[in-house]
């Protein structure tokens, strides 16, 4: 395993070396500069900011020295936000994008593989019908239609929790975006767990468990969800990644600090430093997800071999 683990890391290198390369070069060939602004700076002025963050220097140049940065540990200081450098924005505001992501995905691996359970236990049948239209719903509606419509009733309405703002964390700030976020990813997980239920089900061994005489819930729930949610393993490492990094839609219509805000603000600025750290902060999670996947896959199926 460990062997495994080294490889594919030694496979990610070149991976995220190819990723920060593509999206330096594609920042700098967007219109426009982090200090273009309505009111143009002085020639003099403008030289001695650019010479200030080594941006006077040729392009190849500043990206051999942002490699070495990078290799260093430094993603360099924020261009837009004044005494701040990236890791001080991401040490800031990760906490907030990890606590939501989280909550979000552990609400839907929860409620997303209980529904596609049921619905595949009742097949062909009204609870089956129902649980696949919600599920359907959750992937046709997007976040920002549900997220309004939850504002809307339970904040406007009914005041049963508050409209946005982070509050420390509070839970009741909390309730609102974590729903909104968890809502799309319940209806895929929902929807990946019925299909391999139902293909599990069908199985040789289910049918060898049943004639047994097992009662229906320890046939399903010891034998056959262990590989119904194979599939699922997959599915969830970029899924994970999307939701910790923080959702953009989410946070603005909450009012809540984390990194997808940050991320547009600062590619809208022409902030090159703070959106090449959350790219790399970004693959690096995909990366890291994906390997946990496998190991994962590997634990819940004895067939496979990681060597």
């Amino acid at each position: 395993m460990l062997r495994f683990i080294g490889r594919r890391l030694l496979v990610a290198v070149p991976t995220l070396f190819l990723v920060v390369t593509l999206a330096f070069f594609m920042m700098r060939a967007a219109p426009g500069g982090p200090f273009d602004m309505d009111r143009k700076l002085a020639p003099a002025i403008e030289q001695n900011v650019l010479a200030r963050y080594g941006m006077n220097r040729p392009l190849g140049e500043q990206y051999l020295s942002y490699l070495a940065g990078v290799a260093r540990g430094d993603l360099g200081p924020s261009l837009k936000y004044k005494d701040k450098s990236v890791l001080d924005i991401l040490k800031e505001n990760a906490p907030i994008s990890l606590k939501l992501g989280g909550l979000a995905i552990s609400l839907a691996v929860v409620l997303g593989v209980s529904l596609g359970v049921l619905a595949a236990a009742w097949q062909n049948r009204p609870g089956d019908h129902v649980v696949m239209a919600v599920a359907v719903l959750g992937v046709c509606i997007p976040t920002f239609v549900t997220a309004p419509l939850l504002v809307l009733a339970f904040a406007s309405k009914l005041g049963w929790l508050p409209s946005g703002g982070w509050n420390d964390g509070a839970w009741r700030n909390l309730v609102l975006p974590v729903v909104v976020l968890a809502l799309p990813q319940i209806a895929v997980i929902s929807r990946l767990t019925r299909a391999g239920m139902i293909e599990v089900l069908r199985s040789n061994y289910i049918r060898t468990a049943r004639a047994k005489g097992l009662p229906e819930h320890s046939v399903i729930l010891r034998h056959a969800l262990r590989a119904a949610i194979l599939p699922l393993v997959g599915y969830l490492g970029p899924a994970c990644a999307g939701l910790l990094t923080g959702s953009l839609i989410v946070e603005r219509i909450f009012n809540l600090p984390g990194l997808g805000r940050f991320f547009v603000i600062s590619a809208l600025q022409r902030d090159y430093t703070v959106v090449m750290g959350m790219v790399i902060v970004y693959a690096v999670l995909i990366v890291l997800l994906n390997l946990l996947g496998d190991l994962i896959y590997a634990a819940l199926d004895p067939r496979v071999r990681l060597s």
